[in-house]
């Protein structure tokens, strides 16, 4: 299964070219259910990709498909994941940055432990650049809050916590 998300534009491609590199039989049904879109959509992608040279179609029995992707899907393949790899890094850079400049602030205000509120791997980053920096780690109620929803990331302090 594709590890990104393939409502991102720029990596719709990327996701087909990779399930039909590791199933070249696979057939549209299992495609959207592997990139969790409808049936239409892989259609009509897979068509693009057909349009552009970047996969071929042979028939290998009466009702089934082997794709075959050429080599400028190759190519293709080869820098979606590039940049695929650019993008996550620069994602993991800022995430730390901006955890790091709520940390700051937290030290400078004397506080040593902060509470984690999220999940998922923008919320684990944040866990490891809290560890990195010697924050406890804790479930406490009273103590600030990294609030971690996707890509959004603020801290939160209760009440009698603010300056």
């Amino acid at each position: 299964m594709t590890d990104f998300n393939v409502e991102d534009a720029q990596f719709r491609d990327l996701a087909l070219l990779q399930e039909i590199e590791a199933d070249p039989d696979i057939s549209q049904a299992k495609l959207a259910k592997r990139l969790g879109v409808a049936i239409g959509t892989v259609n009509w992608y897979i068509k693009r990709l057909l349009e552009k040279g970047l996969i071929k179609v042979k028939r290998a029995q009466r009702r089934k498909l082997k794709y075959i992707i050429t080599p400028e899907g190759l190519n293709l393949r080869a820098k979606l994941t590039i940049d695929y790899i650019q993008q996550s890094f620069n994602l993991f850079r800022e995430v730390r940055l901006k955890v790091k400049a709520f940390l700051e602030d937290l030290q400078n205000r004397g506080v040593q432990a902060i509470r984690l509120e999220g999940s998922g791997d923008i919320a684990e980053v944040c866990r490891l650049t809290c560890i990195e920096k010697h924050f406890v780690l804790t479930k406490d109620p009273s103590a600030p809050a990294l609030m971690i929803d996707g890509l959004d990331i603020r801290l939160e302090f209760l009440d009698n916590n603010k300056d």
